[in-house]
């Protein structure tokens, strides 16, 4: 009897899928389990296409490439539909991949499953419906090892992975090193268990060799399975207990890279589906693999790139402590424009003043772009920094110079960026480790902040000119402030301020909160606070305010002045110069008061003392030449805590007295002052005078040191009228 009779008398039919034309050739008995005449036929892959329902249609599609891929047998369940749409029966296909070059042929058969009811093809026992499980925990697989960024956080997806049905119980992912089998990884088993297979020669009789050596997956339903085919690494195997064993390929354009594990403590079959889930995660843990293989390896060249542009700030520098960070931002090579650099300025005897015995000089920028070709440039700009502080040049000259020499190198294509030619914003500042004075001199960069001994966080106004290589011959000036024993100063570019959606206003507020709550001794956890602060915690796997919010490269710098002995809290002190020509710094100098009084107990004297600061510092600009200098300082004289502001000029004409009339806009500032202030004056110098007013907090008849201040405001009240009628002075 001839097969296929003995096929008919089965009710089996065979069927000849031809890949490279497309045709697919029936006997009569398939013919007529696809609903067509009992009789040998030859179809269009098209018109057999349309006798199967369209979901088994693409699920066979998947089946047939696993099939081929591993050199199995490809099986599946199909709906036959009519030409009205209606299952008509379900039939369950076997059949074997014939390879023929790039294109492939599928023999099989086909058989009606009796009894099954319409649907039941898209349905195993193991889940209830397999392929909405499937499809599910496949996106959730692929978006999770998506987003990993390492091959630790690879691995750990892969060990989190729970399979709808059959989940692992062990996973191990095999590497390649030359002529050697390694373990990248594994999960399931102890550190000590991984010792014989750490490196094994690729020509062992071991599974995961074997798969790595043919690019074939290879399947273990059973430790007898395992026993018969892979007698010698059994042993290896058999003390973990395991009853089932996936080892899968892992490929990455066309090339085997290594294997994957599945290890089951309960007997698996590896059904085609099965096979088709185990092999689309191998696929997404190759691709995976790969992905975070070249993000560590432009990491460790980003690393190495910027461990040569940056600083190291080792212990050498005698009263201060230092500690910095520089953060690029996410993505591609992590490399960007910001940078930072402390330098040791020569002695004295290089300045024309002979000063300057004790200095470093610090220095914060941010070249425009996150590319390599901002990374580059800001290596230039800092080497010409560098050289030209090292000359002994002032801070004002450094900038000039360096803005000159920005200006050179990027007037041309080649220093371009699709807005322009490149920039850079930059702070510099000369620092006398003995006297604590700081010159700054700044080129469009915010400013520098200084926290106090008591917790007072300041932003310290500075005057500033245009970024550099905007103009060669732009003018940089230079600001003096102070820094006590004890105090903080920190300089930072805007990545700092402006990550998470803030402007530098918010994003200040947002630092100075985070100043203030730390003690300020431990300057490396003070730096580590501010950038987690900012960034907020880094998480690959979860979205919202969790997830990385890295949206500009960020460097801060911090220096401290150590004291000599015990820290002795210092009276807060802000001084400022507003110049004649830039009459809107005087808002910057009521600011400067708010800060100063942050913590002060009356907000109606805040708003008094602002007030009389804005009346004094507007009286300069207006009725004199020259410029204001405005020093506020907050004490305690072991009374009770008292504002002190002064605000001098160069001009020799005291203030008299006025009488303004009910429509004038002027002539009332000493009155307001004796009527808010406890006590005021106006003090002739050899070069012009400074006018003055303290004020004393009030606390519910304590002072900072428990004392009733009643009698103490009467008293200076007193003082002030009498300071007032011995110098005549009048309004």
């Amino acid at each position: 009897m001839r097969t296929e009779d003995v096929l008919a008398a089965i009710a089996t039919g065979l069927w000849r899928w031809d890949n490279a034309s497309g045709t697919v050739s029936l006997d009569a008995e398939a013919a007529r389990l696809l609903g067509l005449p009992a009789e040998p036929v030859r179809l269009t892959e098209a018109a057999v296409r349309s006798r199967f329902h369209p979901v088994d249609w693409n699920e066979i599609d998947g089946v047939v490439n696993l099939a081929v891929a591993e050199g199995t047998l490809a099986e599946s369940r199909l709906r036959i539909m009519d030409e009205h749409g209606r299952v008509v029966r379900t039939v369950r296909s076997r059949s074997k991949p014939l390879l023929e070059g790039g294109d492939h042929q599928l023999v099989g058969t086909l058989q009606e499953v009796a009894g099954q009811a319409p649907g039941a093809a898209s349905r195993t026992p193991v889940t209830g419906d397999w392929r909405r499980s499937r499809e599910a925990f496949l996106l959730d697989a692929g978006r999770a090892l998506a987003e990993a960024r390492s091959t630790a956080e690879v691995l750990r997806v892969a060990a989190s992975l729970s399979m709808p049905g059959f989940s692992p119980d062990g996973l191990a992912v095999f590497g390649v090193a030359g002529d050697r089998l390694t373990i990248i990884g594994h999960h399931g088993q102890s550190h000590d268990d991984e010792g014989p297979f750490a490196s094994m020669a690729l020509d062992t009789d071991y599974p995961a060799a074997e798969v790595v050596r043919t690019g074939r997956a290879i399947y273990l339903p059973s430790p007898e399975e395992y026993l018969r085919r892979f007698p010698v690494t059994w042993p290896l195997a058999q003390r973990f207990g395991r009853r089932s064993w996936a080892f899968v390929p892992l490929i990455v354009a066309g090339r085997t890279m290594g294997a994957w594990m599945a290890a089951f403590k309960h007997p698996v079959a590896f059904t085609p589906d099965e096979r088709s889930v185990l092999a689309t995660v191998a696929r997404m843990l190759a691709q995976a693999l790969a992905r975070a293989g070249v993000a560590e390896s432009e990491r460790e060249l980003s690393l190495g790139l910027q461990r040569t542009m940056m600083p190291v700030l080792g212990p050498g520098i005698p009263g201060i402590r230092v500690a910095a960070r520089y953060v690029p931002t996410g993505g591609g090579l992590q490399v960007g424009g910001d940078w930072y650099d402390v330098i040791r300025l020569p002695g004295g005897a290089s300045r024309p003043d002979g000063g300057g015995a004790g200095r470093i000089a610090l220095v914060i920028g941010d070249v425009q772009g996150h590319d390599v070709r901002a990374a580059g440039l800001m290596g230039q700009l800092r080497i010409a920094l560098r050289a030209y502080a090292s000359e002994g040049h002032r801070p004002d000259a450094v900038l000039s110079r360096a803005s000159r020499f920005l200006y050179g190198i990027t007037d041309g294509d080649d220093g371009e960026s699709e807005s322009g030619p490149r920039f850079a914003t930059c702070l510099y500042l000369e620092v006398d480790l003995e006297t604590g004075t700081v010159d700054v001199a700044r080129a469009g960069h915010p400013d520098p902040a200084v926290r106090t001994t008591d917790g007072t966080v300041l932003l310290r106004p500075t005057a500033g000119g245009l970024p550099l290589g905007v103009e060669p011959d732009a003018d940089y000036p230079t600001t003096r402030i102070a820094l006590d024993p004890g105090e903080t100063l920190m300089i930072c570019t805007d990545g700092l301020l402006e990550t998470g959606g803030h402007d530098l206003d918010t994003g200040w507020e947002r630092v100075r909160k985070i100043l203030e709550s730390h003690d300020g001794e431990d300057l490396e956890e003070l730096a580590d606070t501010l950038v987690e602060a900012v960034h907020g915690p880094g998480s690959h796997h979860t979205t919202g305010p969790l997830a990385d919010r890295r949206e500009d490269d960020i460097a801060v710098l911090l220096l401290s002045r150590r004291p000599a002995g015990a820290v002795r809290e210092a009276p807060r002190r802000t001084l400022m110069t507003i110049a004649q020509a830039e009459p809107e710094r005087i808002a910057e100098a009521r600011e400067q008061v708010r800060q100063l009084l942050h913590d002060w107990a009356d907000e109606d004297q805040l708003d008094s003392a602002v007030l009389m600061v804005s009346e004094m510092v507007t009286n300069v600009l207006v009725h004199t030449d020259g410029d204001a200098l405005l020093v506020a300082e907050v004490a305690c004289d072991g009374k009770a805590r008292r504002l002190r502001v002064e605000v001098s000029d160069t001009s020799d004409e005291l203030p008299h007295r006025r009488r303004p009339g009910e429509m004038a806009s002027s002539g009332r500032g000493l009155v307001l002052m004796e009527m808010l202030a406890h006590a005021w004056g106006v003090d002739p110098r050899g070069e012009g005078k400074s006018i003055w007013f303290e004020l004393n907090e009030p606390g519910a008849a304590e002072g900072c040191c428990g004392e009733d201040l009643s009698d103490r405001v009467l008293s200076d009240r007193a003082l002030s009228d009498q300071d007032v009628s011995d110098q005549s002075l009048s309004d």
